[in-house]
């Protein structure tokens, strides 16, 4: 169960321009001490110009008396409240002690791990069937999302959206943060994958079959069966590519989208993929790209990196006798 946190204090700080930084408002009153406050005050901001801005505490108790349930990105002008796009809960604090015709947004969020970071060659896909609202979102987010489909690596949707690929890079850290989106590898039909223990689970969790069917189920045909799923799981195994698994059980007879069956089982973990890493035995006369065959970089890393085709890359390993394959 997820621990109830409640916010202890909100105080309010300005910038004096004789007395230096201070505290206008705090409630309950004395609860920030003066030595405390001195000692951190440097992380808070306190410039004039800022003063008006949205500012964030951080959170032990949230108050439900105070508290707004947050609609997504959206401010009510009723309540002159601004709420985030991460679930956040939202209050109101006076602007000035005594004046209740002024209010600072306060956005109190929820603190989520930091997650890893993404790299140009993996592909982000929404976690859920998600009508987003663009202007929830900043301009380059915005620009983004429609890029978006699951099958895209960050360079490809950095280059189709005209963005700059570190700002895709940190607008897809934004949403992979808030749950939006997931982090899966690039898809091809000579990848291959293996089933993991979790596979287990969707045997057992009913509203998992559920979700699982509704989404490797082509659009207009009648719902796959669980045995055909698990059967198609379960088959994939070392040295099994997903095209090899398309003509021995053929899910498109039994409405399976397998771009879709596969997106699911990364998701979930039922299944991972297994990386192609070449690596260059010494030897003497090193071409341009021998220093990526250091067994440090898989296909993907490297074809995205250096423009090349699966095709093209495969072709120049099978060409030079020094260079090894192995799978992780």
């Amino acid at each position: 169960m997820q621990e109830d946190k409640r916010v202890e204090c909100i105080f309010f700080s300005e910038f004096h321009p004789t007395a230096g930084p201070k505290i206008t408002f705090q409630v309950p009153e004395d609860y920030l001490s003066r030595e405390l406050f001195d000692m951190v005050h440097v992380y808070i901001i306190t410039k004039p110009e800022l003063q008006n801005k949205l500012i964030t505490v951080t959170q032990k108790v949230f108050s439900e008396r105070t508290a707004v349930q947050p609609r997504h990105g959206v401010r009510r002008k009723d309540e002159n409240v601004l709420f985030g796009t991460g679930g956040e809960k939202a209050c109101r604090i006076p602007h000035n002690p005594g004046d209740n015709s002024n209010t600072i947004n306060l956005k109190v969020i929820e603190h989520r791990p930091t997650p890893a970071t993404v790299q140009e060659y993996e592909v982000p896909v929404f976690t859920q069937c998600w009508d987003y609202d663009a202007s929830q979102w900043d301009l380059t987010t915005q620009q983004i999302l429609p890029c978006i489909d699951g099958f895209r690596h960050l360079r490809k949707i950095s280059d189709e959206a005209d963005v700059e690929l570190n700002l895709v890079r940190i607008a897809v850290q934004n949403l992979l943060y808030y749950g939006v989106v997931a982090i899966v590898p690039i898809f091809q039909y000579s990848n291959v994958y293996c089933a993991t223990p979790r596979l287990q689970l969707l045997a057992e969790d009913a509203p998992l079959q559920d979700e699982c069917l509704t989404y490797i189920t082509k659009p207009g045909y009648r719902k796959a069966t669980l045995r055909a799923a698990f059967l198609l799981y379960s088959s994939l195994s070392p040295g099994t590519t997903v095209r090899d698994l398309c003509c021995r059980h053929a899910p498109h007879l039994q409405h399976i989208d397998e771009r879709k069956l596969v997106q699911f089982g990364l998701m979930k973990g039922f299944i991972r993929r297994l990386h192609k890493i070449p690596l260059k035995l010494p030897a003497e006369g090193r071409g341009k790209i021998s220093r990526w065959f250091n067994g440090c970089h898989c296909y993907d890393e490297i074809c995205c990196k250096k423009g090349l085709s699966y095709k093209e890359l495969e072709e120049k390993s099978e060409h030079d006798p020094s260079i090894i394959i192995f799978w992780k």
